[in-house]
């Protein structure tokens, strides 16, 4: 069954309706087509409705691990065949993993995305590994670990300030799992995961770009259409997240360390099918606090003010599965401590909670929304990537087209009920990162 979607937009800047079509196939899986006929190019991703918060408990990394080794090679197509034929059609291709999802994606002119859906069909269900091939791939991603985490102190910043979140929820877990644990994944446990989450009943497809979605209906029922399901797949159910009732704070020191910062993030809802409104009032506190560059609450108060601070910001993330999370930053300038950088954002933020947001600044921001979203749907990419993470996590194309439309709709009041409901110290972590000599002179 089709589904059309004319997502319109009424205001007065340049834009095009995007049409959107959708239909699931008789085996579960759903495709998404994003209609856009100004260049004869295509976007085709795969989302697989697993990520890292899915990995089994001891084998973190493991649907990190699967992403790498899916391009190892099926019956038909020999290890690095597929990019290989990517390329060779003037095309490009990747993949990503996140908590809650794994894309695959190329983007191609228009008139091979026939070949597109041949060879994703193909590895969804045929993948095959070797040993040797398993081996191979695991110290490359050790080595990713050591270029991308273990050599850079924000990151390994980053991963303990989110495992002192997460006490018992696998959104705590690194993506690209633990050393440990790395160290120890097997063909088996990737083929055990690869069989368990790869098929069709557990993917969605999107397409974005020159495409009719008649014509991309039939090569879907071509190429995906014949793909066993996984009978019984069992839903999401993840280990709950215990209240938290008190403040978690954590120092991290280092050496290698260039420019010590504070972080505080907090435990938000994540945005709801049917449901967005709460997470439309975050985005715009988010936004008013320190998303809008020196024009923001705390950069104006930080940066410029008090002159405390080199750079302060905000950022809400409500697109996930289970939790969202809430964060504001400060580095501050030469001179002015942690502590003291971060008794002045607790001032701000004091101030904030009992002033509200300015009228006119709540106003400027919206347009400003408003255009972003308009300027954003230039891209096949993006749109493709908006529709995926959006659907993966549970929402609905109703959801991804109101989405605009309820932060047109957050008033002073929503971003004060949002406010007062997740700055709550009780349900965070303040993490200060530090230069190792530092944290000597300061004891």
């Amino acid at each position: 069954m089709f589904r059309s979607l004319a997502l319109a937009l009424t205001v007065a800047l340049p834009a095009h309706a995007q049409q959107v079509t959708d239909f699931t196939l008789d085996n579960g899986l759903q495709v998404v087509v994003i209609e856009d006929h100004r260049a004869p190019v295509a976007t085709h991703m795969v989302w697989y409705r697993v990520g890292a918060a899915d990995d089994p408990r001891g084998k973190s990394g493991i649907a990190h691990f699967l992403e790498h080794l899916m391009f190892k090679g099926t019956a038909t197509l020999a290890p690095g065949e597929f990019s290989a034929t990517v390329e060779a059609q003037g095309g490009s291709d990747n993949a990503f993993t996140s908590w809650d999802y794994t894309a695959y994606f190329q983007r191609v002119a228009a008139d091979r995305l026939d070949l597109m859906m041949r060879m994703e069909a193909d590895r969804m269900r045929n993948l095959r590994l070797t040993e040797e091939e398993v081996a191979t791939e695991r110290n490359v991603i050790l080595e990713e670990r050591n270029q991308r985490t273990d050599s850079d102190p924000g990151a390994l910043f980053s991963e303990q300030r989110r495992a002192a979140q997460f006490l018992n929820h696998p959104y705590g877990l690194p993506i690209i799992g633990w050393r440990h644990e790395i160290q120890g994944l097997t063909r088996q446990d990737a083929l055990d995961f690869y069989g368990r989450y790869y098929a069709p009943n557990n993917a969605i497809v999107v397409v974005a770009g020159d495409v009719d979605p008649r014509a991309v209906r039939d090569l879907a029922r071509a190429h995906y259409g014949a793909l066993a399901p996984t009978p019984d797949l069992a839903p999401r159910v993840r280990p709950v997240e215990p209240p938290q009732l008190a403040e978690r704070r954590l120092t991290m020191a280092d050496p290698r360390v260039a420019q010590p910062y504070v972080v505080r993030s907090y435990l938000a809802p994540a945005r709801e099918p049917g449901a967005q409104d709460r997470a439309a009032a975050l985005t715009v506190l988010a936004q008013l606090l320190g998303g809008s560059g020196p024009t923001s609450v705390l950069a104006r108060a930080l940066q410029f003010d008090r002159q405390v601070a080199i750079q302060a910001g905000a950022f809400y993330d409500g697109t996930a599965v289970d939790h969202g999370s809430f964060v504001v930053s400060v580095v501050p300038v030469p001179g002015v401590s942690l502590d003291q950088a971060e008794a002045a954002l607790d001032q701000v933020l004091a101030e904030f909670l009992d002033r509200g947001p300015d009228p006119a600044a709540l106003d400027r921001l919206k347009i400003q929304l408003r255009a972003q979203d308009i300027y954003s749907r230039d891209s096949a990419d993006r749109l493709a990537r908006r529709y995926g993470e959006a659907l993966t996590v549970g929402l609905t194309l109703d959801d991804i087209a109101d989405w605009p439309d309820r932060l047109q709709a957050v008033t002073a009041e929503d971003v004060m009920a949002a406010a007062r409901e997740v700055l709550d110290r009780n349900r965070s972590v303040t993490g200060h990162l530090t230069r190792a000599d530092d944290a000597k002179e300061a004891l």
